[in-house]
């Protein structure tokens, strides 16, 4: 091995749990547990939980709407993030990202604290007509503790029976389509409503981990994780939400977007799945 070699081994040693977050370098978790990095140790013991949390992730979903929430949601010091899909391939996202499950629909804990899906456009509309994924997060969602969503997310809730009768929100495209599935839509970043929990569009999946943290652990921790990430966000610009964008971007985005809005109530109109529980 050569000097260079060395020193980058070295270094690889030091930086690696770093630059994993969560997930310690040296012993990947095959079985999905996240394991504390050395900072995360040295929190009070109290602070130990031993949560199951299922992150439900598939083909063409925008990544950023499970990643974001994995940063808080993988800092639970004893509890168990599971990546789940239909197979152990490798996930293709939006953008050319690509996700590795941990777990499938099979092999996926029975009794979950904590249930998420992201969202997309033609991802999601695909996930919604797949029955394999419909009669999972039917099955896990009638006995998880928090069933939980992202963005659009929220539609592939609605569509395997979830969200019937809860008030919950989605990205501002999807929410109005939540009524297509018997939810009450709420204009809201985040929406609890019994023990389910959703996320208005992908950043928001930020503010929903956080949230849901606060419950799981003693606010002091999710203080602690806040600050560690430094989430303070003052973006560049102000045209995150329809009010605040020009009228004329918000029509744009609403051109490119249609397609998606209309299959959507197409598929919620062509069969709804019986929610269960």
């Amino acid at each position: 091995m050569t000097d260079l070699s060395r020193r980058t081994a070295t270094l690889l040693t030091i930086l690696g749990p770093i630059m994993a977050g969560s997930v310690d370098a040296k012993q990947p978790p095959a079985d999905g547990k996240a394991q504390p990095n050395s900072y995360m140790n040295k929190m009070p013991a109290t602070w130990m939980g031993k949560e199951e949390i299922a992150i439900v992730i598939y083909d063409r979903m925008t990544p950023l709407d499970v990643i974001g929430p994995h940063y808080f949601l993988g800092r639970l010091r004893g509890a168990k993030v599971h990546f789940v899909a239909s197979s152990l391939q490798p996930v293709p996202c939006e953008n050319g990202l690509i996700l590795t499950p941990t777990a499938t629909f099979e092999t996926c804990p029975k009794d979950l604290d904590v249930l998420m899906t992201g969202g997309g456009t033609d991802g999601t509309l695909a996930a919604m007509r797949d029955p394999a994924m419909l009669d999972f997060l039917s099955d896990r969602g009638s006995r998880a503790k928090w069933v939980t969503s992202v963005c659009t997310g929220s539609l592939l809730l609605g569509q395997a029976g979830l969200l019937r009768g809860y008030r919950a929100t989605s990205h501002w495209l999807g929410r109005p389509l939540l009524k297509e599935f018997g939810a009450i839509e709420v204009d809201d970043r985040v929406v609890f409503d019994r023990n389910r929990a959703t996320g208005a569009g992908v950043s928001a999946g930020l503010d929903l981990a956080l949230a849901l943290v606060q419950k799981l652990r003693p606010l002091a921790f999710a203080q602690a994780v806040q600050l560690l990430a430094e989430y303070a966000p003052e973006p560049p610009l102000d045209s995150g939400t329809p009010d605040r964008a020009p009228p004329a971007v918000v029509a744009q985005v609403r051109e490119l977007t249609a397609d998606f809005v209309s299959n959507v109530r197409e598929v919620a109109r062509s069969g709804r799945v019986t929610p269960r529980g």
